[in-house]
Protein backbone atom coordinates (compact mmCIF):
# COMPACT_ATOMS: atom_id res chain seq x y z
CA UNK A 1 0.00 0.00 0.00
CA UNK A 2 2.74 2.23 1.06
CA UNK A 3 4.82 1.53 -2.12
CA UNK A 4 1.43 2.42 -4.16
CA UNK A 5 1.11 5.98 -2.29
CA UNK A 6 4.97 6.68 -3.00
CA UNK A 7 4.40 6.30 -6.86
CA UNK A 8 1.43 8.44 -6.90
CA UNK A 9 2.57 10.81 -4.67
CA UNK A 10 5.86 11.12 -6.76
CA UNK A 11 3.63 11.25 -10.10
CA UNK A 12 1.77 13.98 -8.93
CA UNK A 13 4.77 16.21 -7.75
CA UNK A 14 6.14 15.88 -11.74
CA UNK A 15 2.78 17.31 -12.86
CA UNK A 16 2.68 20.00 -9.86
CA UNK A 17 6.23 21.09 -10.78
CA UNK A 18 5.63 21.32 -14.59
CA UNK A 19 2.32 23.22 -14.60
CA UNK A 20 4.12 25.97 -11.74
CA UNK A 21 7.70 25.79 -14.45
CA UNK A 22 4.81 26.53 -16.97
CA UNK A 23 3.31 29.42 -15.63
CA UNK A 24 6.16 31.30 -15.37
CA UNK A 25 7.98 30.09 -18.59
CA UNK A 26 5.79 27.96 -21.29
CA UNK A 27 8.48 27.10 -23.14
CA UNK A 28 10.52 25.50 -20.25
CA UNK A 29 7.12 23.98 -18.86
CA UNK A 30 6.72 22.59 -22.42
CA UNK A 31 9.91 20.94 -22.24
CA UNK A 32 9.99 19.38 -19.46
CA UNK A 33 6.40 17.80 -19.90
CA UNK A 34 7.77 16.59 -23.23
CA UNK A 35 11.06 14.72 -21.47
CA UNK A 36 9.92 11.02 -21.31
CA UNK A 37 9.78 11.45 -17.23
CA UNK A 38 6.35 9.96 -17.20
CA UNK A 39 7.37 6.96 -19.00
CA UNK A 40 10.83 6.70 -17.09
CA UNK A 41 9.20 6.42 -14.21
CA UNK A 42 6.54 3.92 -15.23
CA UNK A 43 9.61 2.13 -16.68
CA UNK A 44 11.19 2.36 -13.12
CA UNK A 45 8.16 0.93 -11.46
CA UNK A 46 7.80 -2.02 -13.79
CA UNK A 47 11.08 -2.92 -13.13
CA UNK A 48 10.61 -2.86 -9.86
CA UNK A 49 8.02 -4.72 -9.59
CA UNK A 50 9.02 -7.07 -12.57
CA UNK A 51 12.45 -7.36 -13.55
CA UNK A 52 12.01 -9.39 -16.70
CA UNK A 53 14.25 -7.63 -19.92
CA UNK A 54 11.41 -9.16 -22.73
CA UNK A 55 9.05 -7.78 -20.92
CA UNK A 56 10.89 -4.32 -20.27
CA UNK A 57 11.63 -4.42 -24.33
CA UNK A 58 7.85 -4.90 -25.32
CA UNK A 59 6.70 -2.21 -22.90
CA UNK A 60 9.33 0.64 -24.35
CA UNK A 61 8.84 -0.56 -27.91
CA UNK A 62 5.01 -0.12 -27.66
CA UNK A 63 5.24 2.86 -25.62
CA UNK A 64 6.72 4.56 -28.82
CA UNK A 65 4.39 3.61 -31.56
CA UNK A 66 2.06 5.19 -28.91
CA UNK A 67 3.62 8.19 -28.86
CA UNK A 68 3.13 9.17 -32.29
CA UNK A 69 -0.49 8.93 -32.59
CA UNK A 70 -0.38 11.35 -29.69
CA UNK A 71 1.36 14.05 -31.50
CA UNK A 72 -1.06 15.13 -33.86
CA UNK A 73 -3.07 16.58 -30.68
CA UNK A 74 -0.06 19.13 -29.67
CA UNK A 75 -0.50 20.58 -33.56
CA UNK A 76 -4.33 20.69 -33.36
CA UNK A 77 -4.41 22.37 -29.72
CA UNK A 78 -2.38 25.58 -30.90
CA UNK A 79 -3.84 25.87 -34.40
CA UNK A 80 -8.02 25.86 -32.71
CA UNK A 81 -6.62 28.44 -30.08
CA UNK A 82 -4.54 30.74 -32.39
CA UNK A 83 -8.31 30.24 -34.88
CA UNK A 84 -10.16 31.89 -32.00
CA UNK A 85 -11.69 28.57 -30.14
CA UNK A 86 -12.10 28.04 -26.66
CA UNK A 87 -9.46 26.23 -24.84
CA UNK A 88 -12.05 23.75 -23.71
CA UNK A 89 -13.30 23.05 -27.28
CA UNK A 90 -9.50 22.92 -28.32
CA UNK A 91 -8.69 20.19 -25.63
CA UNK A 92 -11.90 17.84 -26.16
CA UNK A 93 -10.75 17.90 -29.71
CA UNK A 94 -7.64 16.87 -29.28
CA UNK A 95 -8.54 14.66 -27.22
CA UNK A 96 -10.61 12.97 -29.54
CA UNK A 97 -8.61 12.98 -32.19
CA UNK A 98 -6.08 11.66 -29.86
CA UNK A 99 -8.42 8.90 -28.92
CA UNK A 100 -9.06 8.20 -32.35
CA UNK A 101 -5.34 7.50 -33.66
CA UNK A 102 -5.06 5.54 -30.43
CA UNK A 103 -7.57 3.25 -31.91
CA UNK A 104 -6.54 3.53 -35.42
CA UNK A 105 -2.79 2.14 -33.79
CA UNK A 106 -4.37 -0.85 -31.95
CA UNK A 107 -6.25 -1.98 -35.00
CA UNK A 108 -3.43 -1.18 -37.65
CA UNK A 109 -0.30 -1.73 -35.65
CA UNK A 110 -0.79 -5.72 -35.09
CA UNK A 111 -1.38 -6.16 -39.01
CA UNK A 112 2.24 -4.20 -39.75
CA UNK A 113 3.16 -6.99 -36.89
CA UNK A 114 3.82 -4.24 -34.19
CA UNK A 115 3.31 -6.00 -30.31
CA UNK A 116 1.45 -3.03 -28.67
Amino acid sequence: MWYLLLKAALSGVLIAVISEVAKRYPGFGALIASLPLVSVLGMLWLWHDKPDPANMATHAEATFWFVLPSLPMFLLMPAMLRNGWSFWAALVAGCILTIALYGLMTWVGPKLGLRL
